[in-house]
């Protein structure tokens, strides 16, 4: 029996996944974040999940994929050992660095962003010294982002990242190599050999198949990004068909036939194989909701709402000022008045704008260009509720469907499985 166990390093925990070739689930695995993301804790849980997949089922993993969180990353000397802690992929201490990334990228480039790799490795580049307490010698190190360095735990070969976690670091996705003004910064550092997702690596190290009871063939693949690999776990896969995320924030993913990159608007695209993956993140979602209404308030007051009703309240709900998409500005003021009195009028009001914002996300990568809208997966807590549904369904005008499943994990393990033939 083959199967293939699939990885997932998110922002709360970690997660696994082992399926078999015809899709099945074969076990499952989880480690909650309880201590800070340090470098130490990520392998105490990469080694627990697997250990906690049962060993008949370990016994026939026939490869092993990795996802992590987008621009987490960290810099390693030469037996591969973080030198510092890592820098978590909502870590903006690269704005002190942003004067001078602009003058080295291209305009409306996607690494222009002070929580972008490149960003991080400038920072990491001119503050170590500080970091470690001594003058660092930094020629030896290796920069590489979460899922690299946990994927040559397994497998020892240091230096290698897909793709996909290469996006934010500088990588052209398209002639699929390095561009020149990136390497005309001569970086004192070893930048990682980028391969596609979903494309052997190596087996596991002798130790790692002996320790753990896993086969001594089993191939470790490049991997992905958490976001892509619930992508791929939610079962789109023809252009046209998309993906919203309805969690603490609001994220969309459109498979698209055309890329489309913009950063005036906070747009950008991941290859995937011979397409791409067009989105973009704002900072509405759940968490505004949260602020207001405890989870049984939101159930219960959402069942009130006549969802075939417009509200008339415009609101850009927002914790604090500032969006990445389709409003890519730091300074948007939040926007949540006037309130009613009625907390039913003012829920109504908040999944309402929400809904519009997903919507204007979506009418802007086909104004750009993308391939049209068809159908959209929903996933997150948002798409629990029958009414938010209901009012997206509104304004989207297609179909509305439950993702095939929620788990990142899940998707690594098809890239284990399939790579990323999506069809």
């Amino acid at each position: 029996m083959n199967l293939y166990l699939g990885i997932d390093f998110g922002t709360s925990g970690a997660r696994a996944v082992a399926i078999h070739t015809d899709g099945t689930i074969q076990a499952e695995a989880e480690y909650p974040f309880e201590e800070a993301a340090l470098a130490a804790s990520w392998e105490k849980a990469l080694f627990s999940l697997i250990e906690q997949i049962p060993l008949e089922v370990r016994g026939e993993i026939k490869a092993i994929a990795i996802d992590g969180t987008s621009s987490t990353v960290l810099l390693c000397d030469h037996p591969g050992k973080p030198v510092a802690e890592p820098i978590l992929y909502n870590d903006a201490r690269g704005v002190e660095v942003m004067e001078r990334l602009r003058k080295i990228a291209p305009p409306n480039h996607t690494v222009l962003s002070a929580t972008s790799s490149l960003a991080k490795l400038l920072w990491f580049l001119q503050n170590l010294g500080q970091v470690q307490g001594s003058t660092p010698t930094i020629q030896n190190y290796y920069f590489l982002h979460q899922a690299d360095w946990l994927a040559f735990l397994l497998h020892g070969k240091l230096g290698i990242s897909d793709y996909h976690n290469a996006l934010k670091l500088g990588y052209d996705v398209e002639n699929l190599c390095y561009p020149e003004w990136l390497l005309n910064l001569d970086l004192p550092v070893n930048l990682p050999e980028v391969i596609d997702p979903g494309t052997p690596v190596a087996e596991l190290k002798p130790e790692i198949s002996t320790n753990f009871g896993l086969p001594k063939h089993c191939l470790v693949y490049a991997g992905t990004t958490d976001s892509i690999a619930a992508f791929l776990a939610s079962g789109a896969k023809s252009p046209g068909e998309a993906s919203t995320s309805l969690g603490s924030t609001l994220v969309l993913k459109l498979l698209s036939r055309t890329r489309v990159d913009d950063a005036k608007y906070g747009i950008y695209s991941h290859r995937l194989g011979d397409l791409w993956l067009v989105g973009g993140a704002s900072n509405t979602g759940g968490a505004v909701l949260r602020k207001f209404f405890t989870d049984a308030e939101l159930e219960s007051l959402s069942n009130q709402i006549d969802a075939e009703k417009e509200s008339q309240l415009d609101y850009y709900p927002l914790l604090k000022e500032g969006d990445r998409f389709p409003i890519n500005d730091p300074h948007l003021p939040p926007r949540l008045e006037p309130r009613p009195d009625n907390p039913v009028e003012f829920l109504h009001g908040l999944l309402e704008s929400i809904a519009r914002i997903e919507a204007r996300g979506y009418q802007l990568l086909q104004q750009l260009g993308s391939t049209p809208l068809t159908r959209v997966y929903t996933a997150g807590g948002g798409a629990k509720n029958p009414a938010w549904t209901k009012i997206r369904g509104r304004y989207l005008q297609v179909p509305i469907v439950p993702p095939m499943h929620t788990a990142a994990a899940y998707g690594s393990a098809l890239l284990a499985m399939r790579g990323l033939d999506i069809k």
